[in-house]
């Protein structure tokens, strides 16, 4: 089902997938939108827990202010979600900077988080890591000619590397507009996705992880971001001692890369990795 909500002075987009308890609300990467989980619902989280999958502010369908984009805006947007559904207390997770942003609500409104499942972030990064999201980016703000064309440059992106699984089009597909005239345009703008990588990178985090009390689930996958050779969004070592810095943490590795993980074998192991953390 889908859902908009107002809150926070603009509307949010989120897609409501059946199941039980405890609610899990799902929070994706930098330029993803909430179809980016169709991977993980697909292998089952879906309807073995009650799953909420949001579009960020900027992203997909949500709004798109001009400015806005820093962690205590995107946490109060979903604060104000949940208080529309009359959720008090669920299972908060999400993908790259979703699970960042998971982290920081832990910290800032723990009364509302139980649990947290964090898949493939830490609060330390790479020093690669804007060459490493580059490709992503690259994308805002250009048209493309047609859907197909733009489909096929998405699946030449380096970290599939020949890898495709078709669930995947879904996302990318929520990721865009198509015009009148065929074109193709992402939805999301580089001004607004660029400012939330910077205020990101300007949070304390050391500070953030020490305040984060409740049980936290870690989820990495260590494959090459690219071709042989291309380091991980997230090498394990650093997925560790992000565990070793909140009260109550535990790593679990999975098959894949930053962004295989939520798809294919990557996702069933994910999702066997949450329901084991979510219901022990």
């Amino acid at each position: 089902m889908e859902r908009f909500v107002r809150t926070n002075g603009i509307r949010l987009h989120c897609l409501d997938h059946p199941g039980g308890d405890p609610p899990l609300l799902l929070m994706p990467g930098l330029t993803a939108n909430a179809h980016a989980f169709d991977g993980l619902i697909e292998a089952g989280l879906s309807p073995a827990l009650r799953v909420l999958a949001v579009d960020l502010r900027g992203r997909g369908l949500s709004d798109k202010p001009d400015s806005g984009y820093g962690m205590a805006e995107h946490a109060a947007d979903v604060i104000g979600l949940l208080d529309a559904l009359g959720l008090e207390r669920v299972v908060l997770g999400g993908h790259s900077f979703g699970g960042l942003l998971a982290l920081y609500m832990a910290a800032h409104y723990p009364e509302r988080v139980g649990r947290l499942v964090v898949l493939d972030a830490a609060g330390s990064f790479h020093p690669q890591v804007r060459e490493l999201i580059q490709p992503s980016l690259e994308r805002l703000g250009k048209v493309h000619p047609s859907w197909d064309e733009y489909l096929a440059t998405m699946k030449r992106l380096p970290f599939y590397a020949g890898w495709w699984e078709p669930t995947i089009e879904s996302a990318y597909r929520a990721d865009v507009e198509i015009r009148g005239d065929g074109t193709v345009k992402p939805r999301s703008r580089p001004e607004a996705i660029g400012e939330a990588l910077d205020r990101l990178l300007a949070e304390d985090w050391p500070g953030i992880l020490a305040a984060v009390r409740q049980p936290m689930l870690l989820v990495n996958a260590p494959g090459a971001y690219g071709p042989p050779g291309t380091p991980p969004v997230l090498p394990r070592e650093q997925a560790l001692e992000t565990v070793a810095a909140v009260a109550d943490g535990r790593c679990v590795e999975v098959p894949g890369n930053h962004m295989t993980m939520l798809f294919g074998e990557g996702a069933a192991r994910t999702v066997k990795a949450i329901l084991a953390f979510v219901r022990p």
